[in-house]
């Protein structure tokens, strides 16, 4: 056997963290290279804060909120215009009244978000009248504009079971990270691909494609007006039954304070009802009878 094309363990270890030191100090000098020297310090002109107006403990206090009025008449189209190919999961499973008959018959709902100023919590508040809380099977939070059939940002059976959360009419959830991971995993095959999920549009290091998975990510979304929640029944599954797009809060009689100190339950005023508080459930357990299928 011929031995030149072999060397000792040792000696291509040591070869090899040789090359690997060699590699990282020249990592270092071109980015000294292109960053230039440390800048000195530069005397303050401004005396600093004193440590009393530094409340770290502020950031569990409610900051940013977004409302939305959802109803029939925002769903951009009518349940028996459903495509062909739209797989039978995703289709009413009942006879389906139209936007005009939904709006006589009282659907309508109100949602509010409040998002903490650290942004590692939602709270989710939606009142929902004249749909019987049975006939839901899904609902959620999408990404997209007026009239786009975008993915799926927030499935909320996946952090509470709806029926039951619905069955006063109203919907009170607290959101955290695990439950946009959570709603993001749940896609599965082709269609999870383009249903679970909403995409980041800016360059990231962690790749070309990159999810929303955080608070932040999605108040950010709010704050450019492209989130919007959407209520599916067992009559009006594709489209959705009610449809409301997610905007800054107006300040108004019925609108509390952006300087609420805590993150209390929304007051008879704010949803018209009394809202009780609701704990955040795990957001791995789905809700018995509630659908954890993306549609739109």
């Amino acid at each position: 056997m011929n031995t030149r094309y072999f060397r000792p363990l040792w000696l291509t270890f040591a070869l090899g963290c040789s090359a690997t030191q060699q590699t990282a100090r020249e990592g270092d000098h071109a980015m000294h290279m292109q960053h230039g020297a440390p800048l000195a310090r530069t005397p303050r002109t401004a005396p600093p804060l004193a440590p009393e107006a530094l409340n770290p403990a502020l950031g569990r206090a409610v900051g940013q909120e977004y409302e939305a009025f959802l109803s029939p008449h925002q769903e951009p189209d009518e349940e028996e215009n459903t495509p062909r190919l739209v797989p039978s999961q995703f289709r009413s499973q009942g006879a389906s009244l139209s936007r005009d008959a939904r709006e006589a018959a009282g659907h309508r709902a109100h949602g509010r978000i409040r998002f903490t100023r650290d942004m590692s919590r939602a709270y989710v508040d939606v009142r929902v009248e004249g749909i019987d809380p049975g006939s839901v099977n899904m609902f959620h939070i999408h990404c997209g504009r007026p009239g786009i059939l975008g993915p799926i940002l927030l499935d909320f059976a996946l952090a509470t079971n709806l029926q039951e959360d619905l069955a006063d009419g109203v919907l009170s959830v607290e959101i955290t990270n695990a439950h946009l991971t959570a709603t993001t995993a749940a896609g599965h095959g082709l269609l999870g691909a383009f249903t679970a999920g909403c995409v980041v549009p800016s360059p990231s290091l962690g790749g070309p494609l990159t999810r929303v998975s955080t608070v932040a990510g999605m108040a950010q979304i709010a704050a450019e007006g492209e989130l919007y929640f959407n209520l599916h029944t067992v009559t009006q599954t594709y489209f959705g039954d009610i449809r409301g797009q997610i905007y800054r809060a107006e300040p108004g009689p019925e609108a509390p304070s952006a300087a609420t100190p805590t993150a209390a339950p929304p007051t008879a005023a704010t949803l018209t009802a009394t809202t009780p508080t609701a704990a955040a459930p795990a957001p791995a357990q789905a809700a018995p009878g509630a659908t954890r299928a993306h549609a739109h």
